[in-house]
């Protein structure tokens, strides 16, 4: 059995409406993912199996519980060493690696705050998070030339003063792989003050930054409770079952599927450690190991569609689901068709847990959000923070997040009281994100406040017109947004690139317009198509519509 009976005052629920009024986390004093789930599991079922991990080179690695806990307390013992105390914000850049683990649960155990960052990050990046957040250490993986690009930055961040190798020796780095061996493995709870409450800091993350400098989402101890719901009720694991998400480790995507509710819920975290992403590859893995769940971004699926998925032997899988955009209903259908699975969709932020999914007990509405998780008190909202009625857009809040906090939601942006303010006021968390909910109760996306167009009187979602724009099969990837026009001030504009086979032309862009213009209301249809090779995105893969808006209006200006 997993643990997450004993943070739960129910586990199992007869539907979505029993689901929603019963559903209640048990919050112990003092809760650490660590001690009370790691070294829990090494204690009751030492053998039991808790990590396979693999690459690209043929290499495989599996753990069990008692090995995490003797790798996580050497290297609680090795940080330590080298003057890591409760408090101290480490940097990690270690791809999927299965070291991540052990430094994570070592972080955990000495109530050093860890930041996981992706190794795309270059030396203005590198030096931006470490002065930022007041980084004492950096602990990153030996590849991809992430250890050049941190001695760059050393000039310019001048609280860093340990840096730590893995998977090779370089000046001026601890080469943690040579020096591990001769750490002991005994590691006491420290006591008093040195040990870790829910209230003391964990984690934090770097938000996207898709129209700003990225902020600092602070998550406390009891974070990885609030992922309970995520593991459980979204992504469905399977007991002693290979889960995966397909996600960096530098991504709060990470921390949602490949750390924490997975364990609590008593899954087998799957961690595929790729050099690039390649749909075969990945197809293949998922077969040679007996994956039973799997949750990847819209785009991953978009790509395995673009192989033949029906020659893999995936009939171990029992549940698919996505998150990271929204799920365009054509790849939903595609994919079933194929598969027989649903992809169950699921929303939330960097700042929370999910927060809207497609629970087991609703009928899925390909495209739609889903209900709202039971442990966040959910409403949608208009300027005046008035609950919206059916059908009308508005805001999406979290409520009761100064009167009954829940596990799961961030503390705030770290040194940042202004941004925190600008999101958390009136007893509500603001997500900036618009919504509408249908007759239903099932919740359905519209943009982000900043990407909600405003064309000749109409409000236009972006999502509801790349939804249509993705059925049409020469279209691989798209972003909608506003353009601005002499005539009209805001006209549509989908900004694409193309599926194999397929060349730009000036016929392929009104027959993709006569296509929208079929399969939703034709005041929605682009007027401007823009086909391109690549779409631009920040370094976590969320595309930047601000940077196109930002392109359009400057090229309008200079005409």
């Amino acid at each position: 059995m997993g643990l997450e009976q004993r943070y739960l005052e129910r586990t199992e629920f007869n539907s979505y409406e029993d689901f929603s009024k019963n559903f209640k986390l048990k919050v112990p004093e003092n809760f650490n993912f660590a001690y009370d789930i790691i070294d829990e599991y090494a204690r009751i079922e030492p053998e039991r199996l808790a990590l396979v991990w693999c690459d690209d080179n043929g290499n495989e690695r599996k753990f069990t519980f008692s090995e995490l806990k003797y790798w996580s307390d050497k290297t609680a013992n090795y940080l330590k060493s080298k003057g890591i105390k409760k408090g101290d914000k480490i940097i990690f850049i270690l791809r999927r690696r299965f070291e991540f683990y052990f430094f994570a649960f070592a972080a955990c155990k000495i109530g050093a705050i860890f930041i996981p960052c992706t190794n795309q990050l270059m030396k203005k990046d590198i030096v931006y998070r470490n002065n930022a957040a007041g980084v004492k250490a950096i602990i990153a993986y030996n590849d991809n030339g992430v250890p050049e690009h941190v001695d760059s930055s050393r000039q310019e961040s001048p609280t860093v003063d340990t840096y730590i190798m893995v998977g090779g020796s370089k000046e001026g780095w601890l080469d943690y792989d040579s020096e591990i061996e001769n750490v002991s493995d005994v590691w006491t709870r420290p006591e008093g003050d040195q040990n870790t409450t829910n209230e003391d800091l964990m984690m934090i993350y770097f938000t996207s930054g898709t129209t700003s400098m990225p902020k600092m989402a602070m998550h406390d101890f009891t974070y990885p409770l609030g992922h309970i719901v995520t593991a459980k009720y979204w992504h469905r694991v399977v007991e002693k079952g290979l889960h995966i998400s397909v996600a960096e480790s530098g991504w709060a995507k990470f921390g949602w599927g490949k750390l924490f509710g997975q364990w609590i819920c008593g899954a087998v975290q799957f961690l595929y450690d790729m050099e690039k992403f390649d749909p075969c590859n990945l197809l293949d893995k998922l077969a040679k190991y007996k994956v039973s769940t799997f949750c990847a971004p819209p785009t991953i699926y978009r790509f395995l569609l673009q192989h033949d998925i029906a020659k893999y032997d995936l009939s171990s899988l029992t549940h698919c689901s996505t998150a990271g955009e929204p799920l365009n209903p054509e790849i939903f259908n595609r994919f079933k068709n194929i598969t027989g699975h649903e992809i169950l969709n699921g929303f939330g932020q960097t700042e929370t847990t999910v927060i809207v999914a497609n629970f087991e007990w609703l009928k899925v509405d390909p495209g739609a959000m889903g209900m709202p998780n039971p442990a966040y008190n959910i409403d949608v909202v208009d300027e005046n923070n008035n609950p919206c009625p059916v059908g009308e857009e508005g805001e999406l809040i979290i409520r009761d997040v100064d009167t009954n906090k829940t596990p799961g939601l961030f503390c705030g942006y770290y040194k940042d009281p202004e941004a925190t303010a600008k999101v958390w006021y009136d007893n509500a968390y603001h997500t900036g994100d618009v919504v509408y909910r249908d007759e239903h109760g099932f919740l359905w996306f519209v943009g982000r406040n900043d990407d909600v167009i405003k064309a000749s009187g109409y409000r236009i979602s972006p999502f509801e017109v790349e939804s249509a724009l993705i059925e049409h099969p020469a279209v691989l990837e798209c972003a909608v947004t506003g353009a601005p026009d002499s005539v009209r001030g805001t006209v549509v504009k989908a900004t694409v690139t193309l599926a194999k086979g397929y060349e730009p032309s000036e016929e392929l862009k009104k027959d993709i317009q006569n296509y929208v213009k079929k399969v939703t209301a034709p005041y929605k249809y682009p007027r401007i198509i823009e086909f391109v090779d690549e779409l631009p995105k920040t370094i976590s893969g969320k595309i930047k519509r601000a940077h196109i808006r930002h392109e359009d209006k400057q090229k309008f200006e200079t005409k």
